[in-house]
């Protein structure tokens, strides 16, 4: 599901893919908790699958599992690695 900005977005990842988060776009509130919650620069994230309807989708980061809106994955800036 890839977009047109030129940095990788998480949202743009295929499953069982690993990538590094390097920045975020957007709003800041809504980018607040995902912080709060460990998604921050340099963090590696797996991504582990689409819903069966395309959103969300499940990642894995810090020994967790999370869930994100296409939306919110969308703000997250990636390296793959």
């Amino acid at each position: 599901m890839p977009n047109d900005s030129p940095t990788p977005r998480l949202s743009d990842l295929e499953p069982g893919s690993q990538a590094v988060v390097v920045g975020f776009h957007g709003e800041l509130e809504p980018l607040k908790r995902l912080r709060e919650m460990g998604l921050v620069n340099g963090t590696l994230v797996k991504f582990l699958r689409w819903a069966p309807l395309g959103d969300p989708l499940e990642i894995e980061l810090r020994g967790y599992r999370l869930s994100l809106r296409k939306l919110d994955a969308e703000q997250i800036e990636v390296r793959p690695v």
